[in-house]
Protein backbone atom coordinates (compact mmCIF):
# COMPACT_ATOMS: atom_id res chain seq x y z
CA UNK A 1 0.00 0.00 0.00
CA UNK A 2 1.34 3.90 -0.88
CA UNK A 3 2.20 4.26 3.29
CA UNK A 4 4.18 1.46 3.53
CA UNK A 5 5.72 2.28 0.40
CA UNK A 6 6.79 5.73 1.88
CA UNK A 7 8.58 4.65 4.29
CA UNK A 8 10.43 2.18 2.20
CA UNK A 9 11.10 5.47 -0.38
CA UNK A 10 13.11 7.45 2.68
CA UNK A 11 15.36 4.90 2.88
CA UNK A 12 16.00 4.25 -1.16
CA UNK A 13 16.30 8.39 -0.71
CA UNK A 14 18.70 8.29 2.04
CA UNK A 15 21.02 5.49 0.65
CA UNK A 16 21.23 6.99 -3.04
CA UNK A 17 22.01 10.80 -1.53
CA UNK A 18 24.73 8.89 1.08
CA UNK A 19 25.94 6.86 -2.22
CA UNK A 20 26.22 10.42 -3.93
CA UNK A 21 27.73 12.61 -1.16
CA UNK A 22 29.31 10.60 1.37
CA UNK A 23 30.70 6.97 -0.44
CA UNK A 24 33.83 7.74 0.80
CA UNK A 25 34.21 9.43 3.53
CA UNK A 26 33.56 8.28 7.47
CA UNK A 27 29.65 9.80 7.97
CA UNK A 28 27.77 6.97 9.18
CA UNK A 29 24.03 7.14 7.93
CA UNK A 30 20.97 5.55 9.30
CA UNK A 31 17.60 5.50 9.06
CA UNK A 32 15.25 4.03 11.85
CA UNK A 33 11.35 3.80 11.37
CA UNK A 34 9.22 3.03 14.02
CA UNK A 35 5.90 1.39 14.67
CA UNK A 36 2.65 3.29 16.14
CA UNK A 37 3.83 4.96 19.14
CA UNK A 38 1.94 6.41 21.63
CA UNK A 39 2.87 8.88 24.52
CA UNK A 40 1.58 11.66 26.92
CA UNK A 41 1.59 14.96 24.93
CA UNK A 42 0.43 13.02 22.13
CA UNK A 43 -2.36 16.05 20.79
CA UNK A 44 -2.69 15.17 17.15
CA UNK A 45 -5.86 14.89 15.06
CA UNK A 46 -7.23 11.11 14.46
CA UNK A 47 -4.45 9.52 16.18
CA UNK A 48 -5.83 6.77 18.15
CA UNK A 49 -4.35 7.53 21.84
CA UNK A 50 -5.04 11.40 21.32
CA UNK A 51 -8.66 10.42 20.68
CA UNK A 52 -9.03 8.39 23.74
CA UNK A 53 -7.96 11.16 25.63
CA UNK A 54 -10.07 13.91 24.51
CA UNK A 55 -13.01 11.72 24.71
CA UNK A 56 -12.01 10.71 27.87
CA UNK A 57 -11.37 14.58 29.11
CA UNK A 58 -14.88 15.38 27.78
CA UNK A 59 -16.04 11.97 29.66
CA UNK A 60 -17.33 10.65 26.20
CA UNK A 61 -17.40 7.57 24.74
CA UNK A 62 -14.34 6.25 22.67
CA UNK A 63 -15.51 6.11 18.86
CA UNK A 64 -12.94 3.87 17.13
CA UNK A 65 -13.13 3.34 12.91
CA UNK A 66 -11.69 0.26 12.76
CA UNK A 67 -11.17 -1.81 16.12
CA UNK A 68 -9.61 -4.75 13.79
CA UNK A 69 -6.61 -3.36 12.86
CA UNK A 70 -3.61 -4.43 14.01
CA UNK A 71 -0.86 -1.70 14.92
CA UNK A 72 2.47 -2.58 16.20
CA UNK A 73 2.31 -0.31 19.51
CA UNK A 74 5.33 0.85 21.41
CA UNK A 75 6.03 3.93 24.08
CA UNK A 76 7.46 6.85 22.33
CA UNK A 77 10.33 6.43 24.22
CA UNK A 78 11.34 2.63 23.13
CA UNK A 79 12.36 4.48 19.98
CA UNK A 80 13.79 7.47 21.25
CA UNK A 81 16.37 5.48 23.15
CA UNK A 82 17.42 3.25 20.74
CA UNK A 83 17.54 6.26 18.16
CA UNK A 84 20.51 7.46 20.74
CA UNK A 85 22.27 4.36 21.00
CA UNK A 86 22.31 4.10 17.45
CA UNK A 87 24.13 7.43 17.21
CA UNK A 88 26.05 6.65 19.61
CA UNK A 89 27.07 3.52 18.51
CA UNK A 90 27.54 4.38 14.78
CA UNK A 91 29.74 7.53 16.11
CA UNK A 92 31.93 4.51 17.02
CA UNK A 93 32.04 1.79 14.88
CA UNK A 94 30.40 3.42 11.24
CA UNK A 95 30.49 -0.43 10.18
CA UNK A 96 26.89 -0.68 11.74
CA UNK A 97 25.23 1.95 9.97
CA UNK A 98 22.36 0.72 8.04
CA UNK A 99 18.10 0.84 8.13
CA UNK A 100 16.68 0.01 11.06
CA UNK A 101 13.29 -1.02 12.54
CA UNK A 102 12.01 -0.23 16.33
CA UNK A 103 9.13 -1.63 17.00
CA UNK A 104 7.74 -3.65 19.88
CA UNK A 105 7.47 -7.45 20.28
CA UNK A 106 5.27 -9.62 18.51
CA UNK A 107 2.84 -10.05 21.02
CA UNK A 108 2.70 -6.44 21.86
CA UNK A 109 0.89 -6.27 18.16
CA UNK A 110 -2.64 -5.37 19.13
CA UNK A 111 -5.86 -4.27 17.54
CA UNK A 112 -6.62 -0.58 17.75
CA UNK A 113 -10.09 -2.49 19.66
CA UNK A 114 -7.29 -4.09 22.45
CA UNK A 115 -5.43 -0.60 22.54
CA UNK A 116 -8.81 1.20 23.49
CA UNK A 117 -9.36 -1.10 26.00
CA UNK A 118 -6.54 -1.30 27.78
CA UNK A 119 -6.80 2.51 27.73
CA UNK A 120 -10.51 2.72 29.25
CA UNK A 121 -9.18 -0.06 31.71
CA UNK A 122 -6.58 2.03 32.75
CA UNK A 123 -8.33 5.04 33.13
CA UNK A 124 -11.37 4.26 34.98
CA UNK A 125 -14.35 6.11 35.58
CA UNK A 126 -16.67 3.93 33.46
CA UNK A 127 -14.80 5.22 29.98
CA UNK A 128 -15.85 2.99 27.13
CA UNK A 129 -15.28 2.89 23.40
CA UNK A 130 -17.80 2.39 20.72
CA UNK A 131 -17.04 1.21 17.24
CA UNK A 132 -18.14 2.93 14.36
CA UNK A 133 -17.53 2.92 10.93
CA UNK A 134 -17.28 5.68 8.80
CA UNK A 135 -18.65 6.08 5.59
CA UNK A 136 -16.06 6.25 2.87
CA UNK A 137 -13.56 6.09 4.94
CA UNK A 138 -9.77 6.46 3.33
CA UNK A 139 -8.13 2.50 3.28
CA UNK A 140 -6.20 1.25 6.04
CA UNK A 141 -4.32 -1.70 5.96
CA UNK A 142 -5.68 -4.09 8.42
CA UNK A 143 -2.16 -5.45 9.52
CA UNK A 144 1.20 -3.50 10.25
CA UNK A 145 4.03 -4.62 12.17
CA UNK A 146 7.62 -4.16 11.64
CA UNK A 147 10.44 -6.77 11.40
CA UNK A 148 12.90 -5.85 14.37
CA UNK A 149 15.04 -8.88 14.16
CA UNK A 150 18.11 -6.16 12.74
CA UNK A 151 17.85 -4.01 15.45
CA UNK A 152 18.06 -6.76 17.92
CA UNK A 153 20.68 -8.03 16.66
CA UNK A 154 23.34 -5.74 15.68
CA UNK A 155 22.32 -3.33 19.13
CA UNK A 156 21.20 -6.33 21.43
CA UNK A 157 18.34 -3.96 22.12
CA UNK A 158 14.93 -5.22 23.40
CA UNK A 159 11.78 -3.30 24.29
CA UNK A 160 11.51 -1.57 28.43
CA UNK A 161 8.05 -1.73 28.19
CA UNK A 162 5.09 -3.78 27.10
CA UNK A 163 1.79 -2.08 25.29
CA UNK A 164 -0.09 -2.31 28.95
CA UNK A 165 2.67 -0.75 30.81
CA UNK A 166 2.96 1.86 28.05
CA UNK A 167 -0.74 2.59 27.95
CA UNK A 168 -0.46 2.80 31.59
CA UNK A 169 2.44 5.75 31.38
CA UNK A 170 0.61 7.29 28.74
CA UNK A 171 -2.82 7.43 31.13
CA UNK A 172 -0.35 8.66 33.98
CA UNK A 173 1.38 11.33 32.16
CA UNK A 174 -2.30 12.61 30.84
CA UNK A 175 -3.76 12.51 34.56
CA UNK A 176 -1.22 14.15 35.67
CA UNK A 177 -1.31 17.08 32.91
CA UNK A 178 -5.16 17.50 33.04
CA UNK A 179 -4.78 18.22 36.73
CA UNK A 180 -1.90 20.54 36.05
CA UNK A 181 0.15 18.60 38.20
CA UNK A 182 4.02 17.89 38.09
CA UNK A 183 5.16 16.35 34.74
CA UNK A 184 8.34 16.56 35.38
CA UNK A 185 8.24 14.48 38.49
CA UNK A 186 6.92 11.20 36.44
CA UNK A 187 9.68 11.18 33.95
CA UNK A 188 12.79 10.51 36.12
Amino acid sequence: DPYSNSKSCSELVTHSYKKSFFDNSYVAVSTARAGNVIGGGDFANDRLIPDCVRAAMKKEDIIIRNPYSTRPFQHVLEPLSVYMTIAEKQYNNPEIQGYYNVGPDECDCRTTGDLATMFCSSWGNGLKWINVCEENAPHEASFLRLNTDKIKSVFGWKPVWNVEKAVEKTVEWTKIYENAGNIADIMT
